[in-house]
């Protein structure tokens, strides 16, 4: 057994020559409960087995006993950073399934907060802190939330942004620009996940795109005003950790243009439709997903003509995005670990949902 230089923690054992390290699990009352373990050779991993559920949420059947306005409650709790994308995704599940079309302004709206919202989730990943504050504001301004937002309802936004917010929200696309947040110090070739495992593990969002999978749901199977918006789509091919974070730090960018030509064409209007105090989907079934921060984050939606979904099944980014840890994990140094794991973007509450 070669000399270690980090503690063993509580759990490890010996396997041969090899030591097996749980990293994790963190404490219950924390956000979320993730274990990896990891066997070691020396100071690098050989084998790494996720093992999640250590805290299920019961968010699925919790979606079944509330009615279609308070969906959105539980929707924007399971990732936290990308609060607004949930409530969107669930908001546009029950919309489809009411044939429900929501007014012009609405639409425009929830494009140009979907942008802001993908800025400070990958600013977080990215650890630009002082970054995040102008676009926090701002966002904060228009929902009265600062991380749940709450913004969306069935048929629309619940309500419309104050007099001078786009101004407001320019200067502060403008100061993020003016201090772009810096890619974390990693080596490349570290942590490597190539396209075909990328595929075979369902990842999506930049860690896919980082492995060379051209796919965005905003470009290619467009939702609210994106059809009508260039969307460019960031790629690379080295499928590295320093590839993950080169991708979300040039997608930020990307939001920013993109929240920019929102600003240039927002029409007036109303931002919701009058509905009736019970709303009621018709019978069927619909499956709604949209591109969210982390990933593809869809919602199949089942209706049996009630007030409540009969069923509501979650198909979160996260989840993926942590099974493949199995994959990229093998043959990273301990010294690299953290920053490994910081690139798979998940949040722990998106997989135990």
């Amino acid at each position: 057994m070669r000399n270690l230089t980090v503690g063993t923690g509580v759990g490890a054992e010996h396997l041969g020559a090899d030591l097996v390290l749980p990293l994790g699990p963190g404490h219950p009352s924390a956000h979320g409960v993730l274990q990896v373990r990891l066997t070691l050779d020396g100071d690098v991993v050989t084998r790494a087995e996720p093992v999640v559920g250590f805290m299920h949420r019961g968010a699925e059947k919790l979606f079944e006993v509330r009615d279609y306005r308070q969906l959105t409650v539980l929707a924007n709790r399971h990732d936290w950073l990308s609060a607004f994308g949930n409530e969107l995704g669930i908001v546009a599940a029950v919309e489809l399934m009411m044939g429900l079309e929501v007014p012009e302004r609405a639409v425009w709206l929830r494009t140009l907060l979907a942008e802001l919202n993908r800025v400070l989730s990958h600013l977080m990943f990215l650890g630009g802190h002082p970054q995040r504050e102008p676009v926090q504001r701002v966002l904060e301004e228009a929902t009265g939330g600062r991380v749940h937002y709450m913004a969306n309802r069935v048929g629309g936004l619940k309500e419309d942004v104050p007099a001078g917010w786009p101004d407001r929200v320019r200067h502060a696309l403008d100061a993020v620009r003016a201090a772009p947040p810096e890619v974390p110090d990693v080596a490349p070739g570290v942590g490597v996940l190539d396209a075909a495992r990328a595929r075979s593990y369902g990842v999506s969002g930049p860690v896919a795109r980082a492995s060379g999978l051209d796919f965005d749901l905003r470009r290619d199977e467009p939702y609210l005003a994106y059809g009508e918006l260039a969307v460019p789509v960031v790629t690379r091919t080295a499928g590295d950790a320093r590839a993950r974070y080169e991708c979300v730090r040039d997608q930020i960018a990307v939001s920013l243009d993109l929240a920019a030509a929102v600003l240039d064409r927002l029409p007036a209007g109303p931002v919701n439709v009058r509905l009736p105090k019970t709303v009621k989907a018709p019978e069927g079934a619909v499956y709604s997903w949209t591109e969210n921060p982390s990933g593809l984050n869809g919602y199949y939606l089942v209706s049996r003509g009630e007030r409540t979904p009969w069923r509501l099944k979650l198909r979160s980014a996260s989840f993926n995005n942590v099974n493949a840890l199995e994959a990229i994990l093998p043959g990273t140094a301990l010294r690299d670990l953290v920053a490994v794991l910081g690139s798979l973007f998940f949040v722990v509450g998106d997989i135990d949902r």
